[in-house]
């Protein structure tokens, strides 16, 4: 099974860190969901287009303590227009997108498209955003799924309507298989008849046995689909019967 990919674009290595020592682990023994770490600078952002992950985590805060306590003052605190430009980049590669911010003058969430915006508050944003990023992996899991049984259902459709619409018809074409086989067996009963005519004649008549024995097929198939169908009732009013 394919695991998720998380790229987490941050400048501050104790973000990428506190995120993945936080993100709850799948200890189910028939399912890896545990994602794939890939981690940025988040100057990287503008080139996400087309890149193959399937959930980003953006850092788009500063001057905030890290996980050791210290405040990081290698980086300067981003202003309004770096912030929007981050979001930009997020949502323009069409992937969800988590945006953690310090902007206290903004909501403690808000969603813009594809990009969810989280604020960075002390304890509690590293588990917040980990569990948010899971529930959002999980849900694009789902809708992929969905997204797929759909398509198979489909195809199921059109077959069923196809084999439908073979099985109604097959009365008509026995009909019309019969006359092309009575004919071929009168024309090769003919005296006189060209050898060349009573090969191709014979050719005819063995073609519509065959074509009658595969519209005979589509009858016992349908004889087969029926009983099938019908077992499950059968099975189930047998068990309340006891």
């Amino acid at each position: 099974m394919i695991r998720p990919t998380v790229l987490i674009l941050a400048s501050d290595p104790a973000v990428s860190r506190e995120i993945t020592a936080h993100w709850p682990r799948d200890n189910h023994p028939q399912r890896h969901d545990d994602p794939e770490f890939v981690v940025l600078d988040e100057g990287f952002s503008r080139g996400l287009e087309g890149s193959q992950y399937d959930l980003a985590i953006a850092d788009a805060s500063s001057g905030e303590q890290n996980g050791e306590g210290r405040t990081n003052s290698q980086r300067p605190i981003p202003n309004e227009y770096q912030t929007t430009g981050l979001i930009q980049s997020l949502a323009a590669a069409g992937k969800p997108a988590i945006l953690i911010h310090s902007d206290p003058t903004r909501d403690f969430y808000n969603l813009q498209g594809p990009v969810l915006e989280l604020r960075r508050e002390p304890g509690i944003w590293p588990a917040l955003t980990a569990l948010v990023g899971r529930e959002i992996l999980r849900r694009r899991k789902a809708e992929s799924r969905v997204s797929e049984a759909e398509k198979i259902c489909a195809v199921a459709r059109s077959q069923a309507t196809l084999g439908r619409y073979m099985v109604e018809m097959r009365t008509n074409v026995n009909n019309a298989l019969t006359t092309i086989l009575g004919n071929a067996e009168l024309l090769m009963h003919q005296p006189g008849l060209p050898s060349t005519v009573a090969v191709q004649a014979d050719a005819i008549r063995n073609m519509a046995l065959r074509l009658h024995e595969v519209f005979q097929r589509f009858s016992s198939l349908e004889k087969e689909l029926t009983v099938a169908a019908r077992e499950p009732a059968k099975k189930a009013a047998t068990a309340a019967g006891r």
